[in-house]
Order: structure tokens, then sequence, then C-alpha cells
């Protein structure tokens, strides 16, 4: 790993006696640090997926970008009165 930290969490009695080896320390480091960047990038995927899903559905109920600027500048026009 080229940057890390040492961090402490809870764990078992046995499961702490397993982790006293460093080898076996930095391996489960790398396999926390992966499993955290694949939830992360999954997180990502599924907002993009569902941002993806509410625009056709905006679009299929007629709302379209013309739609959108006006609702914008009308929002806008109240907030400066």
């Amino acid at each position: 790993m080229d940057s890390t930290v040492d961090v402490t969490i809870p764990v078992e009695v046995r499961a702490a006696s397993e982790l006293r080896d460093a080898r076996t320390r930095e391996a489960i480091g790398r396999l926390v640090s992966r499993l955290l960047q694949r939830q992360r990038q999954e997180n990502i995927e599924r907002l993009l997926a569902a941002i993806e899903q509410l625009s056709a559905d905006a679009e299929a109920k007629g709302l379209t970008d013309d739609v959108l600027e006006e609702e914008l500048a009308a929002y806008n026009a109240e907030r400066r009165r």
C-alpha cells in the first residue's frame, strides 16, 4: 500500500490473536481498503443509474430543459424580491 494509517477497530478475541502477525494485518488492511473502494464505486454507479431513471421519468412526463430553465428563472426571480 502506498500510504497507510493505523486504525483501531474492535474484533473478537480470537480474531485479534490472528492479527498479531504484521503480514496478516497488512493483508487484512488491503482487503478492507479494496472492499471500501468497491462499495464507494457501487454507490456512485447506483446514484448515476437513479439520476438517469429520474431524468427518463421526467422526460416521459413532458419535463424538458426549456421547462426547467423557465422554472429556475421564476424561482430565482422570486428569491431576488
